[in-house]
């Protein structure tokens, strides 16, 4: 069965994370059989990793403030998060599905295609988004 996803939900869930009125930080999209659909969204970044467990495959839209002592700037990641007890049929399932995902996402600065934990640091996410955010003032400063 082909995957579909429920557009204008996620789509809501998404201009949330997007609207600097909310505090909104995040947005969860997940399966729930052969739809994907918002699954959670928040404002603590510990709480959006706790959805990534093993037996877990997801969308993450997540905005993040980067910069340094001149500018700080909101910056948005698109993470694909495949659990480690995934299967194979699924994993490759994932990579498709991703287009359908896409089609409500489209405005960030870099995506992410993540696996190990440790690469779901808040900090290491932070950091691949400063590199692909262009002028670096901090460099002057070493």
């Amino acid at each position: 069965m082909a995957t579909q996803i429920d557009k204008e939900a996620c789509r809501i869930a998404y201009n949330e994370v997007r609207d600097d009125s909310t505090e909104t930080n995040w947005v969860v999209f997940k399966y729930e059989g052969p739809m994907i659909v918002p699954g959670g969204q928040g404002v603590d970044y510990q709480d959006f990793k706790n959805m990534c467990s093993d037996d877990a495959r997801l969308f993450a839209f997540v905005r993040l403030t980067t910069g340094d002592a001149m500018s700080k700037r909101t910056k948005f990641t698109l993470i694909t998060w495949i659990g480690e007890n995934i299967s194979g049929l699924q994993r490759a399932k994932v990579s498709t599905d991703k287009t359908l995902v896409k089609d409500v996402v489209q405005n960030y600065a870099k995506e992410f295609l993540i696996s190990d934990p440790k690469e779901l640091e808040e900090d290491y996410i932070r950091e691949e988004l400063k590199k692909a955010g262009g002028a670096n003032y901090d460099a002057q400063a070493e």
